[in-house]
């Protein structure tokens, strides 16, 4: 069978399985659901794990413009295949935070993982950036064996966009700041440095980005499980 049949029968299963109380409830957790269906992430999950890996099946599934599809697609998409282009592509038809955040596996796994983290970090569409410090927020976990210094040359980039008061951008470079301070002592001392630099600046969501991050970052308890380590 090929992809577009596969497509096809995939779209039909999805359908089949939308739940109203589902949509509803994303609705709630301010996903838009203009063109979405109603399906949770762990349905799409097992779906994904009966397909497999298929690259062109999942850039099949991104054109029908279904999220919950297009949610699919980054499941199933690979990791060693997917081309720049694609990528550039994917993330301009973003438009809801979910989406950014569980398709961002497949793109911080890929060869573009870093330079994407920062280029994607200073654009102007709101789930472009999103998606930039994500990828960083992401990669301080994925990528277990990366020096430091892959780290180091995000955190100007923190400061430079950590006044944009955009609440997809700023819960993410919020985001991107912890995870990457929460790696090892080092990473942890610059990031609290960091933060404290963004606490001087005249922005209410800079301040708000520093405080939250700060609080888990001196925390007793992330102190002492790097100290551990």
């Amino acid at each position: 069978m090929n992809n577009l049949q596969n497509t096809k029968e995939i779209i039909n299963r999805l359908k089949s399985i939308a739940d109203p109380e589902q949509l509803e409830n994303s609705k709630r957790l301010g996903i838009n659901t203009k063109k979405a269906l109603g399906i949770s992430i762990w349905d799409l999950r097992k779906i994904a794990k009966e397909i497999g890996k298929n690259q062109a099946l999942a850039e099949i599934l991104w054109k029908t413009d279904i999220h919950e599809a297009r949610l699919l697609a980054g499941y199933i998409a690979d990791t060693e295949k997917i081309k720049e282009s694609v990528i550039e592509q994917w993330v301009l038809d973003f438009d809801s935070w979910d989406l950014v955040d569980q398709v961002m596996d497949v793109i911080a796994l890929s060869p573009y993982g870093y330079k994407k983290a920062i280029e994607f970090s200073s654009r102007k569409e709101e789930f472009v950036k999103r998606t930039g410090f994500v990828l960083m927020a992401g990669l301080a976990v994925f990528d277990k064996k990366a020096s430091d210094k892959k780290f180091f040359q995000f955190f100007p980039l923190i400061i430079k966009e950590s006044t944009d008061d955009r609440n997809f951008v700023k819960k993410a470079v919020n985001w991107a700041l912890r995870n990457i301070g929460k790696r090892n002592i080092n990473l942890n001392l610059k990031a609290i440095e960091t933060a404290e630099t963004i606490a001087k600046l005249n922005s209410k969501t800079a301040r708000w980005i520093a405080s939250d991050a700060l609080r888990e970052l001196k925390s007793d308890k992330i102190q002492a499980r790097l100290k551990t380590k």
